[in-house]
């Protein structure tokens, strides 16, 4: 089901986590002790640097995603940093069918941009983001080509 006047937004698709740079497994594993199950890890490089591992709840489209930064130029180290040490929620992301119309609808509508156009992003999606100051929080717009449009 599509929410009402937003053309091609599904559900959320995950809240992602940022983890101290050394605190990864440590947390997959608790995750796991809850029956969180791994579906995906992957180093993001790029202007990420992120070590990403994306965990299923249950049976449901929702993930837990966790981000550990590979260097202090992560975006993710910032915001590590920025909270005194300590990691915390870093954004929420939000399943499109279609990243390039969200992405027109969203300018359209005054959201402030962080990409200049949608990107690859991991696991073979589409995403982009729009800015804290938009929202309150930072917001992950995903597009997973598995969806089968």
């Amino acid at each position: 089901m599509e929410t009402y006047g937003i053309p091609g937004f599904l559900f959320v698709d995950h809240v992602a986590i940022a983890v101290p740079p050394g605190g990864l497994d440590a947390q997959v594993r608790s995750y796991e002790a809850l029956g969180f199950r791994v579906l995906h890890r992957e180093d993001v490089l790029g202007g990420d640097q992120v070590r990403e591992v994306l965990l299923e709840i249950g049976s449901g489209p929702n993930l837990i995603q966790l981000l550990e930064p590979l260097n202090e130029t992560s975006p993710v180290q910032k915001l590590i940093d920025k909270n005194g040490g300590r990691g915390g929620f870093a954004h929420l992301a939000l399943r499109v069918r279609n990243a390039a119309a969200a992405f027109v609808h969203c300018k359209a509508v005054g959201l402030q941009i962080i990409d200049p156009a949608p990107r690859p992003g991991s696991r073979g999606t589409t995403v982009f983001f729009i800015h804290p100051k938009s929202l309150g929080y930072l917001i992950e717009i995903v597009e997973d080509p598995s969806d089968g449009k």
